[in-house]
C-alpha cells in the first residue's frame, strides 16, 4: 500500500476534482462516493455517488474549524528542487496548506477491496496519523475518504482529505508526516493480509512518480502511456554520466555536454568553495514565433535534485567512485562555477576523444566484468551493500549503452538500466565504504557512452554478454534473499526485452558461449585467477566530500542555505 501526500490551500478544489470525471488519459473517475469520514459528515452524507454541489459542501464542512478560528497554517515555498524560494531581501516564503491529501493505493495483484474494508483502513490511517484519534483527548480534525474507481493502471486505491485544524482551533501535527505513513502504510499491509512492500523496511525503495510527473509526459508525447517522464530521462542521462566519468570535473563536463544544465548546491556560508550536492534539468527548448510575430514565453527549466533522481546518484554517494586530492577538488570547483554560470568547460576531459575503437580496451574491460562476475559467485547474498553498488554500476553501463543508442526515445536498453538501478537504492545509512579489491564495471560504461560506428561488434558483444552474466547474478542474489518480485523484475526484463537486442549482436563461439566463458578464453581465465586470489588493484574507499585547499578570502557570500533541508539535492 503506497501513500502519497500532498498539500495545499483549496479544500473546494480539492473536493470538486476527486468528485468529478477526472482527467481522460490520465484518471477517469467513476461513481465517487465516501467510504469514511468524520462522524458529523458521515451522518449528513452517506456512500451515494458524489455530485458537484455536493462535494463543495463536504468541502465548506472540513474547513469549517479554519474559517471559525481564523488558524492559518503554512509550509515553506520550494522551488522544484527542493531549495527554499526567497523573495529580494532573502527571507524564506511561505504559502497557504491547510488541506492534507493522502492518496493510498494498492498493487493490481492485490484486487479491489470492499467500501467496507477501506473504510476500516482509512480510519485507523488517520488515527495512527494523530488527525482523529479518539484515544489521545485531543479534539478531531474533520477528514473523509472517498473513492472513484480503479486508477489508469488498474490500481484500487482511496482518497483521503483532512482539514488540519483540529475541532478546538488547534493547528494539526504534520511532522515527518511522509516516513510516518509509510511506517502506518506497512503495519496495516500485514493487519489487512495486503501485498507487503520489503522495500520499505530494507530502505531501498525508489521515489514514486508523481501524478504531475506523469500527467507532463503524457501530454509532451500525445498521450503515450509509456511515455518517458523528465525525471526518468534526466537519472537516465545523469546516471550515464556518472558511471562514465573518471572524476567529478569529468561528470559535470559529460553532464552538459548531453544538454542537460546542472548545477551546484554549495555549503551554507562557505561561498563557492564546497560542493554538497547538486541540480540538473533538461535545457528548455528555444521558444518559438506565435502568429502575430512575437515569441513565446520561454519556459522556466524544471530542476531535480540528485537525491530525487536516485538515492545512488546523490552527489557523496558518486564521489565514493573518484578520486580524491586537491588537485581533483580544484578541477571539480572551477567546472562547478563554469556550470553555475553557463560558461564554457574549463577543461576538456577524455570524454572529448574517441576511446570505442580501441579493440584493447574493450578486450581489458571485458576481462575485468569477467573478473567482477567470477568474484561474485562467493558473495553471501545478505551483503546489501556490495550487491547494491554492482547494481549501480551496472545500471550505469546499460543507462550509458541506452544514451547512445536509444536516440528515439527509451527502450529495452533503458528499461534494464531502469530495473537494475531500483537494486542500488539504500538510504545513506546502510551504504558502506566501497570494498577494497573488487573489480569494477565502470570502465565498461565508459566504452558504451562513447559508442560509434567504427566500434568493434564483436567484441561489443563479448562485453554485453559478460554484462548480462553480471545482471544474472544480481538476480540470483536477490532469490536468494528472498526478494522475490525484484528477482522476478530483474528476470523478465532480460528475458523479454533485451533479449531482442542480444538477437541483433553479432555471434561467435566465444559470444554466444554459455557461462564459464573462463573456460574458452585466455584472458578470462586470468581474470578470474586473479580475482580468486584477491589480487586485483585496491580502490581505496573515498570520503563524501574531497578535500579543497583554503579558499581566497571574497568581497561577497552567497546566502546562507537551510543546513536541514531534505537530502533531495545530496
Amino acid at each position: 500500500m503506497i501513500p502519497n501526500i500532498t498539500r495545499g490551500d483549496r479544500m473546494l478544489g480539492v473536493m470538486a476534482y476527486l468528485a468529478g470525471p477526472g482527467r481522460e488519459g490520465n484518471e477517469v473517475h467513476t461513481e465517487p462516493h465516501l467510504v469514511a469520514g468524520d462522524p458529523a459528515i458521515m451522518a449528513w452524507h452517506d456512500d451515494a455517488q458524489l455530485d458537484h454541489v455536493t462535494a463543495l459542501q463536504i468541502g465548506r464542512e472540513l474547513d469549517h474549524p479554519r474559517k471559525a478560528f481564523g488558524t492559518r497554517i503554512t509550509v515553506p515555498v520550494k522551488l522544484n528542487d527542493g531549495s527554499p524560494k526567497r523573495d529580494e531581501h532573502g527571507k524564506a516564503l511561505r504559502k497557504d496548506a491547510h488541506v492534507w491529501h493522502c492518496s493510498l493505493s494498492l498493487p493490481p495483484s492485490d484486487g479491489t477491496l470492499s467500501d467496507e474494508r477501506w473504510a476500516a483502513i482509512s480510519e485507523e490511517f488517520v488515527a495512527r496519523m494523530g488527525f482523529a484519534d479518539p484515544s489521545s483527548g485531543k479534539p478531531p480534525c474533520r477528514w473523509v475518504a472517498l473513492r472513484h474507481g480503479q486508477s489508469r493502471e488498474g490500481n484500487d486505491h482511496v482518497h483521503i482529505v483532512v482539514g488540519l485544524v483540529h475541532e478546538d482551533g488547534t493547528a494539526a501535527r504534520t511532522f515527518n508526516d511522509y516516513p510516518r505513513a509509510q511506517k502506518i502504510a506497512g503495519e496495516l499491509e500485514r493487519k489487512y493480509s495486503l501485498h507487503v512492500i520489503p522495500s520499505r523496511e530494507r530502505g531501498d525503495g525508489v521515489r514514486g512518480e508523481k501524478p504531475a510527473e506523469r500527467a507532463r509526459a503524457d501530454r509532451a508525447n500525445g498521450g503515450a502511456v509509456a511515455a518517458e517522464t523528465d525525471k526518468d530521462r534526466l537519472d537516465r542521462i545523469v546516471r550515464a554520466c556518472a558511471a562514465a566519468a573518471s572524476d567529478e570535473a569529468e561528470f559535470v563536463r559529460r553532464v552538459r555536454a548531453a544538454s542537460v544544465l546542472i548545477r551546484p548546491r554549495y555549503e551554507a556560508g562557505g561561498g563557492d568553495s564546497v560542493v554538497v550536492g547538486y541540480s540538473a534539468a533538461h535545457r528548455p527548448p528555444k521558444p518559438g514565433l506565435l502568429a502575430d510575430g512575437t515569441r513565446e514565453k520561454r519556459n522556466a527549466p524544471l530542476w531535480y535534485g540528485g537525491g530525487t533522481l536516485g538515492r545512488d546518484l546523490t552527489l557523496p554517494r558518486l564521489r565514493q567512485e573518484w578520486p580524491s586530492t586537491p588537485e581533483h577538488a580544484d578541477a571539480a570547483i572551477a567546472e562547478w562555477r563554469a556550470a553555475k554560470r553557463l560558461k564554457r568547460p574549463v577543461a576538456v576531459g577524455r570524454e572529448a576523444y574517441g576511446v570505442a575503437a580501441d579493440s584493447e580496451l574493450w578486450a581489458r574491460y571485458t576481462t575485468e566484468v569477467t573478473a567482477l562476475r567470477e568474484q561474485l559467485r562467493a558473495v553471501p547474498a545478505d551483503d546489501r551493500g556490495l550487491w547494491a553498488q554492482v547494481a549501480h554500476e551496472t545500471a550505469g553501463a546499460f543507462a550509458a549503452w541506452s544514451y547512445r543508442v536509444e536516440r528515439d526515445g527509451p527502450g529495452p536498453i533503458a528499461e534494464t538500466a531502469r530495473v537494475l538501478a531500483r537494486s542500488a537504492q539504500l538510504r545513506a545509512a546502510h551504504v558502506p565504504a566501497r570494498s577494497a579489491g573488487v573489480p569494477s564495471v565502470r570502465g565498461a560504461a565508459m566504452l558504451l557512452a562513447s559508442l560509434t560506428h567504427d566500434s568493434p561488434t564483436v567484441q561489443q558483444a563479448l562485453l554485453l554478454r559478460q554484462l548480462a552474466n553480471t545482471v544474472k547474478a544480481l538476480h540470483d542474489a536477490h532469490a536468494a534473499a528472498g526478494d522475490a518480485a525484484r528477482a522476478q523484475a530483474i528476470h523478465t526484463v532480460v528475458t523479454e526485452r533485451l533479449a531482442s537486442v542480444y538477437a541483433r549482436l553479432p555471434t561467435s563461439s566465444t559470444a554466444s558461449a554459455p557461462e564459464p566463458v573462463a573456460t574458452r578464453d585466455p584472458a578470462a581465465a586470468e581474470a578470474v585467477r586473479i580475482a580468486s586470489q584477491g589480487q586485483l588493484p585496491a580502490r581505496a574507499p573515498r570520503p563524501p566530500v574531497p578535500s579543497v585547499k583554503t579558499p581566497a578570502a571574497r568581497p561577497a557570500q552567497r546566502p546562507n542555505i537551510d543546513r536541514d533541508r531534505r537530502d533531495v539535492e545530496r
